[in-house]
């Protein structure tokens, strides 16, 4: 049977695992799925259902609908974090104290997301990511295996930031498999950092970054490249 702490909150249509252990005042709504091993910790929220301001395109869609929340085996959600329903959180992965994964997003195995970071809605996170504290990954963004987001880095996705008609579509930033953004950095709108790449503490990205390169500055500019022996395969 599950081990269920005084004072948490389960939904009898939510599906838990033998073994799974929730800490107190942790909610469980309907439609999560909590595989073997997951921990749940004090104040977390699990199944959450968005809510959605009037007139937004994510609330007009069908899609907006919300449904099963997965949690796979041996994962952590830890302190007051709030995972959204419709979301997908990966065998082993570990979500921070006060983070928040959204509707409609992953987070691969493996992964971890800081204290106080979001994974918006739409966005894929993929295995043996390190999200680090205070980080955005804003809605439809793609980070992919392997991949490093710094202390406090943010994404954009909207150049007119909310000008925009109708219907237009939004164009997240794209994080290639092992590239490492560091602390403070901002990429904007559309970019993408190629594989193995380097983006230093602080720049503010307007331009795509090839793979292997280096980046620094406002705006970012290439400095130089990744060495063979910074590569990812030399420090597995």
């Amino acid at each position: 049977m599950p081990e269920i702490a005084a004072g948490a909150v389960v939904d009898p249509a939510a599906e838990l695992a033998d073994d799974v252990v929730i800490w107190a005042n942790a909610v469980i709504g309907p439609g999560v799925r909590l595989a073997a091993g997951v921990l749940v910790e004090s104040c977390a929220v699990l199944g959450k259902q968005p809510r959605l301001r009037r007139g937004s395109a994510a609330a007009r869609e069908p899609k907006a609908a919300s449904g099963v929340l997965s949690v796979g085996v041996g994962a952590t959600v830890c302190a007051g974090a709030v995972v959204y329903a419709g979301a997908s959180i990966g065998a082993g992965a570990i979500i921070g104290d006060q983070s928040q994964v959204r509707e409609r997003s992953s987070v691969g195995e493996g992964s971890v997301v800081g204290r106080g970071s979001c994974v918006d809605f739409d966005a894929v996170v993929g295995e043996r990511v390190s999200i680090q504290t205070g980080v955005y990954v804003t809605s439809g963004a793609v980070v992919e295996d392997d991949a490093f987001l710094g202390p406090g880095a943010q994404m954009t996705n909207d150049d007119t930031m909310g000008r925009h008609s109708r219907g237009q579509g939004l164009t997240a930033p794209v994080v290639r498999r092992a590239a490492r953004v560091g602390g403070g950095a901002v990429l904007v709108p559309g970019v993408e950092i190629g594989e193995e790449a380097f983006v230093g503490a602080g720049a503010v990205v307007t331009r795509d970054v090839g793979p292997r390169e280096r980046v620094l500055g406002v705006p970012a500019r290439v400095v130089g490249r990744v060495s063979d022996a910074e590569l990812l395969e030399n420090w597995r």
